[in-house]
């Protein structure tokens, strides 16, 4: 939360932007010349948020009363929300706390003024100035690609593919970069997830092929993310149509790992190994057969993930959420100590931060991990150790990397792959049923969550729902949350 308690609610000194309407702040966008260095964009930032709290907290003050007048009783206070306060604290922290969103528009309003006014004081002749000042500002338009030279169908027909990257950096002020990436992606009509935190960026988005490109140039050109590069975007064939909408926001975490950033750094991360690299230590782990009890193929993915796509001979621990991992790394110390551990995941996130809590345990001789994840080893070795597909988070659920199938269906244990949400409306769980199945009424994703259903639709559409958590049934009952793995079972495993 944000509290202006060094400024004057009272005096919010509107001189300096008299065209500021704290209920309707819709302001001009502009682009300056020269986008502003991360310093200025932070400082710029900061001042901004600033002047909008004191704004809004001055929009609520209440003017005296006839009675207050006449009884000389002029103690200042404020009505928000249908309450009253009567202490500067008190407002500022209700502010803080309830119109948090609105302090966000109505700064990212006042930055764009500054950038108004800005380009404004350039187009006129020089004044007299010290020498080296610079006139910058921000604008979330400054990092906003021209799409005017392109037709519509030109921007968003045409092949379509999906993104995936993250980039682990400090970001001081996350809201203005989250604006910044729902106005872009709401420009080019890309869908997905965009996740933002202090400590990065982390994101997955669909649409055209020339909008995803124009998206890969804006990220490029921002001046807090130039130390990407167009490598660290991991493409597959796609589009928007494998989200159901955008979903951009700021958080804790930029993958939900339930560790705070702030105790636990990506810095902290094991040795990336590129895909030829990794490919080398995973041929000389299989070629040591069962001899290989110093090493350990770990992934950190969750069980819908490995269940059809691993590489082979890996331990896949047998969770659910990634916020497990850290409980699985401590009920399995034993597991690890005295190995060497070669670690991946997906497109290489989630190693940044499990790698880091496994090396700060202190028991493993080393820590690698796959440099971009599953993704960038296909591209290299598409008849590699990877067998099977690959599981993504979208309405795909899995993209091909091999003609492999080493899942079976849920009900009849024909080999089957190809993922679909159970069919009752209290389970979230993901199901693998096969055609033949499913032409039988075998939808759900096990007998329990299936009776559920049968009764539900015989008791008819008025019948009021039984309460259920969304998770009962016999795939998580038979399922320990955390289980113990034994390292001769784990690395036997093979299909």
């Amino acid at each position: 939360m944000y509290s202006a308690s060094d400024m004057s609610p009272d005096e919010p000194d509107n001189s300096v932007f008299p065209e500021l309407e704290v209920e309707n702040l819709i302001l001009p966008t502009s682009k300056l010349l020269k986008p502003p260095s991360e310093a200025i964009f932070r400082k710029q930032y900061t001042f901004a948020k600033k002047r909008a709290f004191a704004i809004f907290v001055h929009s609520k003050k209440a003017a005296a009363s006839g009675a207050e007048l006449s009884s000389g009783d002029l103690e200042a206070h404020w009505h928000c929300c249908e309450q009253t306060f009567k202490e500067a604290a008190s407002i500022h922290k209700h502010v803080a706390k309830t119109h948090d969103a609105e302090i966000q528009e109505h700064t990212i309003a006042i930055l764009r003024l500054v950038g108004s006014r800005g380009q404004a004081r350039d187009s006129q002749p020089p004044a007299q100035s010290p020498v080296g000042e610079k006139r910058e500002a921000w604008d979330v338009s400054l990092w906003i690609p021209d799409i005017s030279h392109l037709t519509e169908d030109q921007l968003h027909r045409g092949p379509g593919e999906v993104l995936l990257y993250y980039c682990y950096c400090h970001l001081e002020t996350p809201h203005p970069i989250c604006a910044w990436q729902r106005e872009l992606c709401q420009k080019l009509q890309l869908k997905g997830k965009v996740r933002i935190a202090t400590e990065g960026i982390n994101g997955t988005i669909g649409g055209s092929k020339v909008a995803t490109g124009l998206y890969i140039k804006a990220m490029l050109s921002h001046p807090i993310f130039k130390i990407m590069c167009h490598n660290d975007f991991k493409t597959s064939e796609g589009g928007a149509h494998c989200f159901p909408d955008l979903k951009v926001g700021v958080f804790k975490e930029i993958v939900p790992m339930g560790v705070d950033p702030d105790l636990l750094s990506y810095r902290l991360a094991g040795t990336h190994l590129e895909p030829e690299e990794f490919h080398k230590e995973v041929e000389t782990f299989l070629l040591k057969g069962n001899s290989s009890n110093d090493t350990i193929l770990l992934d950190c993915r969750n069980f819908y993930e490995s269940k059809i796509g691993q590489f082979t001979k890996c331990l896949a621990p047998d969770i659910r959420k990634f916020s497990y991992f850290p409980d699985y790394v401590d009920k399995n110390l034993e597991l690890f100590r005295g190995k060497k551990v070669l670690m991946y995941c997906t497109g290489g996130i989630r190693c940044e931060r499990g790698s880091a809590y496994l090396r700060s345990k202190d028991v493993c001789t080393e820590v690698y991990q796959l440099k971009g994840g599953i993704h960038k080893y296909v591209e290299r070795f598409p008849e590699g150790f990877y067998q099977g597909k690959l599981f993504v988070f979208d309405e795909r659920y899995a993209i091909p990397t091999s003609s492999d199938i080493i899942s079976e269906c849920r009900y009849c244990g024909t080999p089957w792959d190809q993922y679909q949400p159970c069919s009752t409306d209290f389970c979230y769980q993901l199901v693998l049923s096969c055609p033949a199945c499913r032409q039988q009424g075998h939808t759900a994703c096990c007998f329990v969550c299936q009776g559920k259903a049968q009764r539900k639709e015989e008791a008819g559409e008025n019948t009021p729902a039984e309460p259920l958590l969304k998770e009962e049934c016999e795939c998580t009952d038979t399922r320990a949350r955390v289980p113990c793995d034994t390292l001769p079972q784990a690395c036997l495993q093979t299909h």
